[in-house]
C-alpha cells in the first residue's frame, strides 16, 4: 500500500491545512483531496460575518490562492466525496462510482446543521447555515432590511447572524432553550452582557423557550410557534441548532465513533493508517487528559497540520490550546482555554459594561481560559498564563495597572 496516494477526504479547512503541511513536510508523493462541495476549501467564519454583511466576497474565505492545489500537485477534486471506507483494503468506494487505493488516510468529513424535526420544515424561508450557498441564500434575503427574522438558537452562529441581520436593517427576534444566551460557552455573567448588547440593538431574546411548529401560507413561513403559546412573525427563520459531526463514513466502517470519530493524541482512529481531524475528530487533548472535540476554524488549523505530520510517521500531537473569535455589532472578541474546567465566575479587568475588558476564568488559582473583548495584541500573554499553570492572584488579574507579562 506504501504505492498509493495519501487521501483526504473532506476539502474543508482541515483537510486543504493537512495537504499544505503535507507539501511543506516535504511529502511529494501522490496526494488526493476529495471535496463534496463544488468548490475548492474555504473557511466558514465569513459566513455569519463578512460575507453575509456584504463586506466581502466569497474568494476572500478561499484557504489557497486559486491554482495553489494544481501547482502543488495535489489532484483536488470538488463534488467528490467518499460514499464507503474499507479499512480492511485500505480502498475508498467514491460518489462518483469509483474505488480509490490509500496508503494513509485522513478523514476530515466536517460537521452538518442539527436538523429540527418540527411541523412546516419544508416551508420556504427557513434556512440553515453551513456552506457558501446557504449563506448567499441567507445574503440575499436579508440584505435590503426590513426583513422579520427569526433565530432558532442563542449560540455563536445565532448571535452573529442575528447581529448580522440587524445591522442589514431587519427585524430579528432570537429564540433559545437556556435561559442566558452563551452561557455553555461563557457563562452566565458573559452571556447575559452579550445578551444586553444586543437587545440595545434591537434585537428581541425569548430565552426558555422552544419552538414546536414553523407556520406559514401558501408554502412560506410566516410564524414561528413557541411551547408557551406565542407567535413569532417570521418572513425568514434562521435554524442554528448546532451541528452534527458526519461520522456516518466511519461508523459504517466500523471505526470507534462516540462524540466524533475517536483519535489519540496524533489523531489515529481506531483503524489502521487512518487519522482523523477538524470537526468530526473527537481527539484526545493531552492538557485535558480527555477527548476534545471542537468546531472552531483554530482547531480545524491546529489539527490539520498535526494529522499530515503523524500521517508521515513523525511525533505529532495536537496540544494547542483551543481558540475562538466572535464579531457581533462593534464587539470583538477572542477566547483561548479550557471552559470545561473553569469553576467560578470569571475576574474581570477593565469595564463590562463599556464592553472593554479582559475575563479570566480560574481554576485552583491558575489560568484556564481567558477572553478579550475590544481590548487587542493580548492573545499571547493570555495564553502564556494558560499554558505556564503558574499560580496568578485575582486582584492582580484585575489590576489594570499590573502588564500581564508580569504575571
Amino acid at each position: 500500500m506504501e504505492n498509493q496516494p495519501f487521501v483526504i477526504a473532506g476539502a474543508g479547512l482541515a483537510g486543504a491545512t493537512a495537504a499544505r503541511t503535507l507539501r511543506e513536510e516535504g511529502y511529494g508523493g501522490p496526494l488526493v483531496l476529495l471535496g463534496a462541495e463544488k468548490h475548492e476549501p474555504y473557511i466558514r467564519p465569513p459566513l455569519s460575518k463578512a460575507y453575509l454583511a456584504g463586506k466581502e466576497e466569497a474568494s476572500a474565505a478561499l484557504v489557497q490562492e486559486p491554482g495553489w492545489y494544481a501547482d502543488n500537485n495535489i489532484d483536488l477534486r470538488t463534488g467528490v466525496s467518499a460514499a464507503s471506507l474499507h479499512p480492511g483494503e485500505h480502498s475508498l468506494r467514491l460518489s462518483d462510482g469509483r474505488s480509490l487505493q490509500y496508503s494513509r488516510l485522513l478523514l476530515a468529513t466536517g460537521a452538518a446543521p442539527r436538523r429540527l424535526d418540527l411541523p412546516g420544515s419544508d416551508f420556504a424561508g427557513i434556512h440553515y447555515l453551513r456552506s457558501v450557498e446557504d449563506s448567499t441564500g441567507l445574503k440575499s434575503a436579508l440584505a435590503a432590511g426590513g426583513r422579520r427574522l427569526v433565530v432558532i438558537g442563542t449560540g455563536w452562529i445565532g448571535m452573529e447572524v442575528a447581529a448580522t441581520a440587524r445591522t442589514l436593517g431587519n427585524e430579528v427576534t432570537m429564540v433559545g432553550r437556556d435561559q442566558v444566551p452563551l452561557r455553555a460557552a461563557l457563562g452566565s455573567v458573559i452571556g447575559n452582557r452579550f445578551a444586553d448588547k444586543h437587545r440595545s440593538e434591537g434585537v428581541i431574546i425569548r430565552t426558555g423557550a422552544r419552538p414546536m411548529e414553523l407556520a406559514g401560507e401558501d408554502g412560506q413561513v410566516s410564524e414561528v410557534v413557541l411551547d408557551n403559546g406565542e407567535r413569532l412573525p417570521a418572513d425568514l427563520v434562521l435554524i442554528a441548532a448546532g451541528a452534527v459531526p458526519n461520522t456516518a463514513l466511519a461508523e459504517a466502517a466500523g471505526l470507534a465513533v462516540s462524540n466524533g470519530i475517536d483519535a489519540d493524541g496524533g489523531l489515529r482512529t481506531s483503524a489502521a493508517d487512518v487519522f482523523a481531524a477538524g470537526d468530526v475528530a473527537n481527539a484526545y487533548h493531552p492538557v485535558l487528559d480527555a477527548p476534545l472535540r471542537s468546531e472552531h476554524w483554530a482547531n480545524a488549523i491546529e489539527q490539520g497540520k498535526t494529522a499530515a505530520k503523524a500521517m508521515l510517521g513523525r511525533d505529532a500531537v495536537n496540544d494547542a490550546i483551543p481558540y475562538f473569535y466572535t464579531d457581533q455589532f462593534d464587539i470583538g472578541m477572542e477566547y483561548s482555554g479550557y471552559f470545561p474546567w473553569a469553576t467560578a465566575d470569571p475576574v474581570i479587568r477593565g469595564s463590562i459594561d463599556s464592553l472593554e475588558f479582559i475575563a479570566f476564568w480560574l481554576r485552583e488559582g491558575t489560568v484556564v481560559a481567558g477572553m478579550n473583548v475590544n481590548i487587542w495584541d493580548v492573545q499571547e500573554p493570555i495564553q502564556d498564563l494558560i499554558r505556564s499553570r503558574r499560580p496568578v492572584a485575582a486582584e492582580d488579574l484585575a489590576d489594570t495597572d499590573k502588564e500581564l507579562t508580569s504575571l
